[in-house]
């Protein structure tokens, strides 16, 4: 029987938040460490700007993010083991988790740029376990799963995070100081190009399913901004490593690396203006509503990263209106991670008048946008 609020104590509300909290545990979406991700490359974007005191305050936000959904995840893997896998093994939602990844090595890239080196080597280590157990994993996982449905339809934009997270090992192994040891060279020119390949699988598989599969304005998601983003950190990842000191791997490779990171930007802000073009048929034509999703965090990070990308490819290639490009859209980046943050509160605030604690941990809907 429900008691009247004027008998209920603390103890009798802390009694109705725990269920609510324990059903948002269970139901986190796994690809908020997007909500990390985009603070992080803000945060980078604003330093390589000059505004320091922007860069700090969202640094502190984003361990705090960070620190925050590391707690929940756990928790969630220990008490909801069940719930946890089967969205490991749902196509739909089974890459968000490489988002882990990429948060932890976004952290450690930009703690690099304070000094920490031993926090980036830690996250890196981190990040590079997680991506081991994922990428390997994720896609045996939905080879062998049990049942008789296809993959294929579940293809999306966060299959991209498997490209993200693979290339965010080669952008935080790059920013070690120098001199950075052969090996770990070697390593970063390794995920580069095994995330340039795997761009082309998952973008030749997201054209098939969308060539093969009717799409409906739910099947076009904030996510899908990822395709974009994944070429922005290939070519931040390929920068960096252009920076780096000549060893005979380097010189080897620095031709294919220079030409691809360029390839990769003309065709990543080619992809902008279609992303815009499939946002206003999705919100404006076919009239969906627009409201605060975790996958909203998917744009902010494309949007952070393509100036850091920007910049530090024409840092390495020596073209001064890219590097100029790079420094003027890290506010267009901070703008648009304001908007969405903003959402957020005004979201986890209704949620909490709604119903305490349960809505604010999810969105409500799966990372690919449709409703659960």
């Amino acid at each position: 029987m429900r008691l009247p609020d004027e008998t209920r104590g603390p103890d009798s509300s802390l009694a109705l938040r725990r269920p609510a909290l324990e059903a948002g545990i269970r139901d986190l979406n796994p690809g908020y460490f997007a909500l990390a991700m985009a603070t992080g490359i803000v945060s980078r974007a604003m330093r390589s700007d000059g505004s320091a005191r922007l860069s700090a305050i969202l640094l502190v936000l984003t361990i705090v993010f960070y620190a925050v959904l590391v707690v929940a995840y756990g928790w969630r893997l220990a008490r909801y083991r069940r719930e946890f896998l089967a969205d490991a093994a749902n196509p739909r939602k089974a890459f968000a988790f490489f988002t882990f990844v990429a948060a932890s090595d976004v952290l450690g890239t930009r703690l690099a740029a304070d000094g920490h080196t031993g926090a980036t080597i830690g996250l890196l280590i981190v990040a590079g376990l997680a991506w081991l157990v994922l990428n390997y994993g994720v896609p045996l996982m939905l080879i062998t799963r049990h049942g008789t449905q296809p993959a294929l339809p579940g293809v999306n934009g966060t299959w991209f995070v498997w490209v993200v997270g693979t290339q965010s090992i080669a952008v935080s192994a790059t920013v070690l100081p120098s001199p950075v040891p052969a090996g770990v060279v070697a390593v970063a020119v390794a995920a580069w190009s095994v995330g340039v390949v795997l761009y082309v699988l998952v973008a030749a598989l997201e054209v098939t399913r969308l060539v093969l599969y009717p799409v409906e304005p739910g099947d076009l998601t904030p996510a899908d901004w990822v395709f974009m983003g994944s070429t922005a950190i290939s070519v931040l990842a390929g920068a960096q490593i252009l920076l780096l000191p000549a060893d005979p791997l380097l010189t080897a490779v620095r031709p294919v690396i220079a030409g691809m990171s360029i390839v990769l930007w003309a065709f990543g802000t080619w992809l902008i203006p279609f992303l815009l073009g499939i946002g206003v048929w999705r919100h404006l034509i076919r009239k969906v509503r627009l409201r605060y999703e975790p996958a909203l965090w998917s744009i902010v990070f494309p949007v952070g990263m393509y100036g850091v990308a920007s910049r530090e490819l024409g840092t390495a290639l020596h073209v001064s209106w890219l590097t100029t490009l790079g420094s003027d859209e890290a506010w267009l980046a901070l703008a648009v991670w304001i908007v969405v943050f903003l959402a957020m509160l005004g979201f986890f605030l209704g949620a909490v008048l709604r119903n305490p604690v349960r809505h604010a941990v999810t969105s409500g809907t799966a990372p690919d946008g449709r409703t659960e």
